[in-house]
């Protein structure tokens, strides 16, 4: 029994003063007002309909607790008998009819406004994967993933906790102030929701379909969101993060990424070595391949397949990118062809190739994935 008491007065302890490697979340009982016109809205809304909520609480329960007290048995309270009244009948019926136009009023002028994504200055069409985001935006030839740069010493409760604990990319979603942006959302997998609370948006990623949502940002900043549609082993690990900013600066970016597209399609073109590609490939697989195939190479036995002299990757290197160019039907392993450029999926293979003790000696080209690509499709 003591060892018990000690046992519970340890954990009770822990729960109070924390520990240094626990994450903890935002003590907010309310939703955030937001940072968007929009936003505003909705939480304004919300507001007016929790205080209505509050007031037929009172009403209901006030009358409740004052019926019970002052008509009670010990007051020699005796029961009505009737059988029917019309009068109560239509006004329990009156009064809450009333009460939902004027709760569907403020609604329905809210969603006209979230659905209205006509007008707008900035599309963006938002992919789901597993287990990351993809952003293209559709006027300005831009196209990248955005994936969580947690560190897994962190995850692994190795190291203390960063103050965004996986709420941290390495490429955010770029956006400008003071202009509309209209989201288009689908997935390339399973169903994703791709959610960020200070835009009141939260719409749907379905496969062959696409959803619209919108918005316009009134302050620069950083603002975080996650996937909210449970999608598989890594749900938790696919957060949103966007960066707010002034127009000037906005075009700036703009201009960078694009100016970095032609700098990767230059890239391509050129020959590279050995060194180059383990290095560039080193990367890569820790960013896409590393949790599913461990850093080591060695997999995870029963789930992912160690890489680590497997034949796949020491033997038949056709057979090497068209795995990692069209995926595995039926198993976990994704189409990295449409997720990669040329450099990237040459310098991942060839490190794979190569890494562990493998030592092949092999090189994969990018020449040799497009040509790969181009007769795939």
């Amino acid at each position: 029994m003591r060892s018990r008491a000690s046992q519970r007065m340890a954990l009770l302890t822990l729960l109070l003063l924390g520990a240094n490697n626990v994450a903890h979340s935002a003590w907010q009982l309310n939703m955030p007002e937001g940072v968007t016109q929009i936003s505003a809205s909705v939480y304004e809304l919300h507001m007016i309909i929790f205080w209505i909520c509050v007031v037929i609480g009172c009403v209901v329960f006030g009358v409740m607790f004052w019926s019970i007290f002052h008509h009670r048995k010990s007051k020699g309270a005796k029961p009505a008998s009737f059988h029917e009244s019309t009068t109560v009948e239509l006004i329990w019926t009156i009064v809450p009819v009333l009460i939902l136009i004027g709760m569907a009023v403020p609604a329905t002028a809210t969603l006209r406004q979230m659905y209205d994504t006509t007008a707008s200055d900035v599309d963006i069409q938002v992919t789901g994967y597993q287990w990351k985001w993809r952003y293209r935006y559709l006027n300005e030839n831009i196209d990248f993933f955005s994936t969580l740069t947690t560190p897994t010493e962190q995850i692994h409760n190795q190291a203390d906790k960063s103050e965004h604990y996986l709420l941290e990319v390495d490429n955010p979603l770029v956006l400008p102030v003071g202009k509309k942006i209209r989201f288009l959302t689908t997935s390339n997998d399973v169903i994703h929701s791709w959610w960020v609370p200070d835009f009141a948006v939260k719409k749907d990623a379905i496969p062959g379909f696409i959803n619209e949502a919108w918005t316009r940002i009134d302050t620069p900043g950083t603002y975080r969101g996650q996937c909210a549609e449970l999608c598989g082993k890594d749900h938790g690990f696919m957060p949103i993060v966007v960066v707010a900013l002034a127009d000037t600066d906005y075009q700036t970016w703009v201009t960078e990424q694009q100016q970095a597209a032609l700098s990767k399609q230059a890239a391509a073109e050129r020959t590279w070595t050995l060194a180059e590609l383990m290095q560039q490939g080193e990367q890569v697989y820790n960013t896409a391949c590393a949790a599913c195939h461990q850093a080591n190479g060695m997999g995870i036995p029963g789930a992912f397949p160690a890489l680590k002299g497997s034949l796949i990757a020491t033997q038949d290197q056709a057979a090497h990118l068209d795995i990692v160019l069209f995926g595995k039907s039926g198993t976990a392993m994704a189409a990295y062809g449409t997720q990669f450029d040329a450099v990237d999926l040459a310098s991942v293979i060839t490190y794979e190739r190569n890494a562990w003790g493998n030592d092949t000696g092999d090189i994969v080209t990018p020449q040799e994935i497009k040509q790969r690509l181009q007769a795939g499709q």
